[in-house]
C-alpha cells in the first residue's frame, strides 16, 4: 500500500460515523423537513409535478409493452418476467430521481410531520388527494399515448397489453388489498433509501432495486398499475372501466396504509425513542 492510499484509509477510519453513513435519526429529520416543504407546496405546482410523475412513470409500463412485444414466447416465463421487472423500474427511476410528487412516495413522507406535531392531518389529505388526481390524470393521458402509439409504431402488440393488464385485474379484492399494502410498504422503504442515500447513484440503485422488487412479485402500485390497465383499456384489448375502477380503489386504499403505517408510523417510532431533534435544528442543518 503506498503512501496516498494509507492516507486515505487513514482518513476513511478517523472519519466520524455520521459523515459517512446517515443515522436513522437523521434520515427521518431530512424526511420530516422535505414533507414539510410539501405539504406547504402551492396547488397549482403540486398538481403539475404530480401530473408530470403519472406520464413520467408510463415509460416503465411501455418499455413492458415493448420489451413482451419483442420477445414473444422466445424466451422462458422466468427471463422474460425478469426482463419486464426491470422495465417497470425503469418508470419510477424518472420520476423519484426527477422529484415530481408520487402519491405512493408521499403515504410514508406525508405523516411524519404529523407525527412530529408540525402538520395537521387535513395537509396530509390535501397532498394525498392532490398528488392522487394529478397522477392520475397523468397515468390516463399516458396510457392512452401509449395504446396509440405503440401498435402505430409497431412495437407494441394488443395482445401484450392484454396481458400486462390480466396480471393486475385478476385476483380476488382481498388479494388486489393485500398486494397493495406490500407494495405500499416497499414505496415507503424506497423514500426512507433515497433519503439515506448519499449521492444520486445510490438513490438509482435503491429505486431500481425497489421497483424490480415489485414489478417481479406483480404487487399492486395504484399509478404504474393505472398505467397498466388502461393501456389495454384504451386499445380495447382487455379489461373494462369496471375491472380498472376495482383495482383503483383496492390499489390506493392499500398503498396508503402499507406506506404510512408500515413504514411511517414505525420509523417515526423508533427514531423518535432515539431523541428526533426539534424543529428548529432541523431547518437549520438541512433547509436550503
Amino acid at each position: 500500500m503506498n503512501e496516498s492510499t494509507q492516507r486515505q484509509a487513514d482518513e476513511a477510519r478517523d472519519r466520524p460515523l455520521d459523515e459517512a453513513q446517515k443515522s436513522y435519526r437523521t434520515v427521518l429529520e431530512q424526511q420530516i423537513v422535505e414533507a414539510g416543504e410539501e405539504l406547504r407546496r402551492p396547488a397549482p405546482g403540486l398538481v403539475l409535478s404530480s401530473i408530470s410523475a403519472g406520464l413520467d412513470l408510463g415509460f416503465g409500463p411501455f418499455l413492458m409493452a415493448v420489451s413482451l412485444t419483442l420477445v414473444g414466447g422466445a424466451w422462458s416465463h422466468q427471463a422474460t418476467q425478469i426482463l419486464l421487472a426491470n422495465a417497470y423500474a425503469a418508470g419510477f427511476v424518472f420520476v423519484v430521481i426527477g422529484r415530481s410528487t408520487l402519491f405512493t412516495e408521499r403515504t410514508t413522507s406525508a405523516v411524519l410531520p404529523v407525527l412530529a406535531g408540525e402538520a395537521r392531518m387535513t395537509d396530509v389529505l390535501r397532498l394525498w388527494s392532490m398528488a392522487l388526481v394529478g397522477n392520475l390524470i397523468g397515468a390516463a393521458l399516458i396510457a392512452a399515448i401509449i395504446a396509440f402509439l405503440g401498435p402505430a409504431l409497431e412495437v407494441v402488440q394488443p395482445r401484450a397489453l392484454a396481458q400486462i393488464a390480466h396480471e393486475l385485474v385478476r385476483q380476488p379484492w382481498w388479494v388486489m388489498l393485500m398486494s397493495a399494502v406490500l407494495a405500499g410498504w416497499l414505496m415507503g422503504l424506497m423514500s426512507w433509501l433515497v433519503t439515506a442515500s448519499r449521492d444520486t447513484t445510490g438513490q438509482i440503485l435503491a429505486v431500481w432495486m425497489t421497483a424490480f422488487v415489485i414489478g417481479l412479485i406483480g404487487l399492486h402500485h395504484s399509478i404504474a398499475g393505472s398505467i397498466e390497465v388502461l393501456m389495454a383499456v384504451f386499445a380495447g384489448a382487455g379489461p373494462s372501466l369496471t375491472d380498472y375502477g376495482t383495482f383503483l380503489v383496492w390499489a390506493v386504499i392499500g398503498n396508503a396504509v402499507g406506506g404510512s403505517c408500515f413504514v411511517g408510523l414505525l420509523k417515526f417510532g423508533h427514531a423518535r425513542a432515539g431523541n428526533l431533534q426539534p424543529a428548529s435544528a432541523r431547518d437549520a442543518r438541512f433547509r436550503t
